[in-house]
């Protein structure tokens, strides 16, 4: 099993047993230990991780932090844990004041969600303020698990990662930016782009009209984005099944598959409308538990392809379209559609009906476990 599989694994087991963790020794158990262990490291081997690891602070002596990583018989890493419910940014000073009197080159405070990871790129021998890498375990994305193997006992080299860590703590600087900006453009941001476009004198009024535009533009640039790489998505699709059974050329715009015998056509909008859901919604499941079922007068999207597990039903081939999501008792609770772009508006409505599902799921599995 490589490190991505074993990190899917720890964070499936976090994502149903932290509700159960009370302590933060609880919370070091079972879901930092094994942590630790994913990335190879031996945590019963006292020479390669050392549990309260003794680190004299200034006149404070016995000092103890969680972890200490050894490798050629001095600590390289610290960990310093919390318990899962805890706010990290109440705790980073300490990690600071162990770090500071230690030959670490790298330090980690976790929660066991939330990993952040240290080191002193700004000042020798001071750990830097901001962490340059930092993840959900339950959230993890493939260019996080790249950053993460570096630390592998396997690949550990101090000097390769410190190399790319400045450049890392710099683009996720720099991506916190401009996802500040892109949500809430700043008035020097507006202004920016205003004065390209607009002829005359900004005042108040018209730097208060482009505010609106601006971030109207920014969500609009993104949508266009995200409906390309669906389309291509979707292109890449109909090629394969063209190559596996001919099929008659059919125009932009039109049904893409027809159903002769139930007169079930499936189209091109419906199926965006599908790749929009699923997009949504891979960040919680594996994308090929995510399925369609066309009808005559409704697109459903299932989870696991039961009929049982309705995410939600697309009607977009009346004269409105709607998102429809199931309430308790099977009923549709309809909202309306002006483009497909609104159905990342309801994201968080069709992540809970997912969730709510697997949570049923378990339930059933620890049931049946018991019995």
């Amino acid at each position: 099993m490589d490190l991505k599989d074993e990190l899917k694994v720890l964070a499936d087991r976090v994502i149903k047993l932290k509700d159960q963790i009370q302590t933060e020794e609880a919370t070091k158990n079972a879901f930092i230990m094994p942590f630790i262990r994913a990335l190879g490291y031996d945590v019963f081997n006292p020479l390669e991780v050392v549990p309260e690891f003794i680190s004299d602070v200034g006149i404070k002596k016995g000092e103890k932090i969680d972890y200490a990583i050894f490798k050629d018989g001095n600590p390289t890493i610290l960990v310093e844990c919390k318990h899962w419910g805890q706010n990290l940014d109440l705790h980073d000073g300490q990690l600071l004041r162990y770090f500071h009197v230690s030959k670490a080159k790298f330090g980690i405070l976790t929660n066991g969600i939330i990993y952040r990871f240290y080191s002193d790129l700004v000042e020798p021998n001071k750990m830097d303020e901001k962490p340059f890498l930092e993840f959900n375990i339950t959230d993890l994305k493939d260019n996080q698990v790249e950053e993460l193997k570096k630390f592998h006992k396997s690949y550990f080299d101090i000097d390769s990662i410190v190399n790319t860590a400045s450049e890392l703590k710099y683009m996720n600087e720099l991506k916190s930016l401009i996802q500040q900006e892109l949500s809430n453009p700043s008035p020097d941001f507006v202004k920016h782009f205003a004065r390209q476009v607009y002829p005359s004198v900004i005042t108040a009024k018209i730097l208060d009209q482009f505010t609106n535009l601006t971030k109207r533009s920014v969500q609009q640039h993104i949508t266009d984005l995200i409906t390309e790489r669906l389309k291509t998505a979707l292109q890449k699709e109909d090629q394969s099944a063209a190559a596996q059974e001919p099929l008659a050329s059919i125009p932009a715009g039109e049904p893409v598959q027809a159903l002769q015998e139930n007169k079930v056509v499936t189209t091109t909008e419906e199926l965006e409308g599908f790749m929009i859901v699923k997009t949504i919604l891979r960040q919680k499941v594996a994308a090929d538990r995510i399925n369609y079922r066309d009808a005559q007068s409704y697109f459903a999207i299932l989870l696991d392809d039961n009929n049982r597990k309705t995410i939600c039903r697309l009607y977009l081939n009346g004269g409105k379209k709607y998102l429809a999501l199931l309430d308790d008792q099977k009923k549709e609770v309809r909202h309306d559609l002006s483009s497909l772009d609104d159905i990342f508006k309801h994201a968080d409505k069709l992540t809970a009906v997912v969730e709510a599902y697997d949570r049923s799921k378990d339930k059933e599995t620890n049931s049946t476990t018991l019995n």
